[in-house]
């Protein structure tokens, strides 16, 4: 990979990042003002941006939804890389996601905006930790 290539990968891969947290800290301020469909929103959106960063440093590239969610489990999960509860974590987050856009009348409660968040946070972190293995690895190769 040249390093022009190279030098615009790592900015995507932090202009995710940073979206990642904003995302989550977005949830947060939701939450805290009783919006709990949009709390639910931008917590998925926080996995979102983070699987889309790891998987950017994997070289791969997703325009859908669907395309990160297959490659969270077929790269990330499959390959050993990320725990099956993060995997699970994420569908539950996609779905979660998918009611409170598009579901007539659906209704969450505080606690479970609130875990929903926390669990959020947990695969945001654990994303980091996969971009700093995958650059330690890359590094010494």
């Amino acid at each position: 990979m040249d390093i022009k290539h190279k030098k615009t990968r790592e900015k995507v891969i932090q202009y995710w990042m940073e979206k990642a947290h904003e995302a989550l800290e977005s949830a947060k301020s939701e939450e805290q003002s009783g919006r709990l469909s949009f709390s639910i929103n931008r917590a998925y959106y926080g996995c979102f941006y983070s699987a889309s960063a790891v998987l950017m440093c994997l070289d791969k590239k997703f325009r859908k939804h669907s395309g990160v969610r297959a490659a969270v489990h077929g790269s990330l999960v499959k390959r050993g890389m990320l725990d099956v509860s993060m995997g699970r974590f994420y569908d539950l987050a996609f779905k979660s996601r998918q009611r409170a856009d598009y579901q007539e009348l659906v209704e969450f409660s505080s606690e479970e905006a609130r875990e929903i968040i926390s669990n959020s946070e947990e695969f945001v972190t654990n994303m980091e930790i996969l971009l700093k293995k995958i650059s330690q690895e890359g590094d010494t190769t």
